[in-house]
Formats: structure tokens, C-alpha cells, sequence
């Protein structure tokens, strides 16, 4: 009777009276095929988009590590196809390969429908192929991992799901309505991932909102220039009689304003709004009280203003 080969790693399985003389050398094949199976771990050298891994009846074979270490350099996303197909089989995968890796058995088998692996590069899965012929499927074992803790570079993670999930955007649901001062608010400062408090965004909101500017002690003809993007507000005394303030447009977007506000009411003052140093509206005077002159900026230069005594 001749031999015949387990079904999923060809380990052979000598006839009733067959090789007389030779059953040291069979059994000791047959040893180094089940240590492979158990505990090997092969160099796997990858080329092109395509590669076979085979296992063979009664052959050391590279289809029967069980840690397939993928190297090479392959030309692009290589497909590796799991030989034969009605073997079962289980592989620890290392993907050190330089590209993408996709696992197969049966025919017709793509990622995306089930039947299919894929192993990016520089990482690391657990997979099993189920033997079934043409309708072979290769599944990811490490697919829906439970892991009670996590560490990245050394460091432990101590977020809980729920809030990594808050990160991401998977939960929608608000935890809370009510923000106190104390609250933690995470932001990407330069890349890295902060805890901000909300008191510390508060201020930092409400400084940008208005620039306010030193007082002025205006004797003649002066400018007010907004340094950045934000509405401005310019306390000021007139010296002397009566002087000119200059309202530049500079940095300033639609919905902005610019408040001038003559603390005093010794002397008076006139109040021109420009455009790139020329002027588009003149003439709105403040007397001799303390007032207030109001420009709301419409894009292009000052759509309204308004004189408030107090």
C-alpha cells in the first residue's frame, strides 16, 4: 500500500509494509515538517505583484511556516496565493515586504468581499485560510482585537474607548451641555495632541475679538491702523483745538469695526474713514464732550457710522 499525506500539511503517512530499510529518513522529513508547521518561521521573498506559497506533499515548503516574514521587493501591491487550495492553514504574517500585501486561497477571492487579506506594510496580522477549494476564504484574526491595555512608543494609552471614540468622531451623542472653566478641551498644538482648559480659549477668544489699542494723545493729524484681523477699539485725548483722526482699513474683513472713543471733552475732533490712504468719508465730527464714533466695516470701506454722547 502506498503512502498517502496529511491534508493540510503533507506530512506522509507510510503505507503498511512500504520502505523497508528507509523509515528513519521519511520520519525525520516528517519531524522537520511538523517543527516547521509548529514553530517556524520563514523568510518570504517577494517579486513582482504575484507569488505563490505552496505547500507540498512530503516537502519542506515554504507554505508551511507558521510565521511568514515577507520581504523582497515586489513591484507594487502583491497578491500571494495560498497553495493548494483545500488546505487548512494558519499563518502569523510580518509584512516587511516595502508593500502592500493581499492574502488569498480560492478563486475569485478580493478584498472587500470576505474571502481576502489585507497586510499593509510594517504591520502584522493573524490570519487562516478554510480549505474550501475554489470558494477558499482567508479571514483576519486580528481583525476585532480586545485589547484590555495599549501602549504607543512606550507609553501607555490611558484613554477608555469611549473617549478615543469622541476623538474620531464615532460617537455623536454629547456627554455634556454645561462647560465649566476647569473643562479639559483637546486641541492639535503644533502637532501635538493638548488638553486645553476652557478658560484658557475664553481669553484667548475674547483678546482676539476686539485689538484694543494704548490712548492716544492726539496733536495733529494721526492714524489708526488695525494690526490684525480683528474689530478696534482707540481711546484717545485731543491736546489742543481741534485735530484729525485717520481710520485705515488695513487688515480688517467684512463685519468689523472700529470704535473711537474721546475720553475727554476738552477740545474737538474730526474723524475721516480711508481707503488705502484716501479718503472715503470725512467730516464726522466729536464736540467738545466725551463721545463715541462707531464704523462697521462692509468689505470695501465704512457702511455706518454713528455719534453716541455720553
Amino acid at each position: 500500500m502506498a503512502s498517502t499525506y496529511t491534508a493540510n500539511s503533507g506530512v506522509e503517512k507510510i503505507g503498511a509494509g512500504e520502505q523497508a530499510g528507509a523509515w528513519g529518513t521519511t520520519t525525520n522529513n516528517n519531524l522537520d515538517i511538523l517543527d516547521r508547521a509548529i514553530n517556524g518561521v520563514g523568510a518570504i521573498s517577494l517579486s513582482g505583484t504575484t507569488h505563490t506559497l505552496t505547500t507540498s506533499d512530503g516537502t519542506l515548503s515554504n507554505g508551511g511556516f507558521k510565521v511568514l516574514v515577507l520581504g523582497g521587493s515586489p513591484s507594487g501591491e502583491n497578491t500571494i496565493t495560498i497553495s493548494p487550495n483545500d488546505q487548512d492553514k494558519v499563518y502569523i504574517v510580518q509584512n516587511s515586504s516595502g508593500q502592500s500585501v493581499i492574502f488569498i486561497q480560492g478563486t475569485g477571492g478580493t478584498v472587500g468581499n470576505s474571502r481576502a487579506v489585507a497586510i499593509a506594510n510594517g504591520t502584522k496580522k493573524i490570519i487562516f485560510a478554510d480549505g474550501a477549494g475554489s470558494g477558499a476564504a482567508v479571514t483576519d484574526v486580528t481583525s476585532s482585537l480586545d485589547i484590555t491595555s495599549l501602549a504607543l512608543g512606550g507609553t501607555a494609552i490611558g484613554a477608555t474607548a469611549a473617549e478615543l471614540n469622541l476623538m474620531d468622531g464615532s460617537a455623536t451623542t454629547p456627554g455634556t451641555t454645561a462647560v465649566a472653566a476647569g473643562d479639559g478641551i483637546v486641541t492639535n498644538d503644533d502637532g501635538t495632541m493638548q488638553q486645553t482648559t476652557a478658560a484658557t480659549f475664553s481669553t484667548y477668544f475674547n483678546q482676539n475679538l476686539v485689538e484694543v489699542k494704548s490712548a492716544l494723545n492726539v496733536s495733529g493729524l494721526v492714524t489708526v491702523t488695525p494690526s490684525g484681523a480683528t474689530s478696534v477699539y482707540q481711546p484717545l485725548v485731543v491736546a489742543s483745538g481741534s485735530q484729525t483722526v485717520r481710520v485705515a482699513i488695513t487688515n480688517l474683513v467684512a463685519g468689523q469695526y472700529v470704535v473711537i472713543d474721546k475720553t475727554t471733552s476738552a477740545n474737538s475732533m474730526t474723524i475721516d474713514w480711508t481707503n488705502n490712504s484716501a479718503v472715503t468719508s470725512s467730516g464726522i465730527s466729536l464736540g467738545s464732550s466725551a463721545e463715541l464714533a462707531i464704523g462697521i466695516f462692509n468689505g470695501a470701506g465704512f457702511s455706518f457710522t454713528e455719534t453716541v454722547k455720553f
